[in-house]
């Protein structure tokens, strides 16, 4: 074969058509592939400058004490709503005037307790739910084109519907 092709002279021809055709069709949709070797390059050098960031920080006591009690406030929820129960059984009368007192505080006291402990926790869930690995998406056995008939051409005065129409016919 790579006679034949050397014979007629069309192998030349029809590589630069083929180039011509590629260069014409990635001005009108972008190249897939050369978005994701973008996006990972980004996202490459996004993460080596945060590493940067990192790399010379001091360890001293300070810094340990600060990483110790950011680890505090979800055991000692955990512990404290369990130690509620424990106390609500060992003395219940010492447990039902301290929910008296409870009931004493301002509703909107409770709206900003509400709103730190969710800041807390949601923010802390939103950066576990960005970093899970979604399973693929099954693949589609055929697709069907779907017939849309592209109305006149009349639309002088209303540019979106030129858009839209003009989509249509692409």
């Amino acid at each position: 074969m790579g006679m034949i092709d050397r014979l007629i002279g069309v192998a030349p021809t029809v590589t630069a058509l083929g180039s011509a055709a590629t260069g014409m069709a990635e001005v009108f949709t972008q190249n897939a592939t050369r978005r994701m070797e973008l996006d990972e390059e980004a996202y490459a050098r996004a993460i080596s400058q945060y590493g940067q960031e990192f790399a010379s920080a001091p360890t001293g006591w300070f810094d340990s004490f600060v990483n110790g009690l950011n680890r505090v406030p979800r055991p000692l929820l955990a512990l404290g709503t369990m130690a509620l129960f424990i106390y609500s059984m060992i003395d219940p009368e010492g447990f039902g005037l301290r929910m008296q007192g409870l009931q004493l505080v301002p509703e909107p006291l409770w709206w900003l307790l509400g709103a730190i402990v969710g800041f807390y926790f949601g923010a802390r869930e939103a950066h576990h739910f960005r970093d899970r690995v979604w399973p693929g998406k099954p693949a589609e056995e055929k697709t069907v084109a779907k017939v849309v008939t592209v109305p006149s051409d009349d639309f002088a005065d209303n540019a979106a519907l030129r858009d839209w129409a003009a989509s249509l016919r692409d």
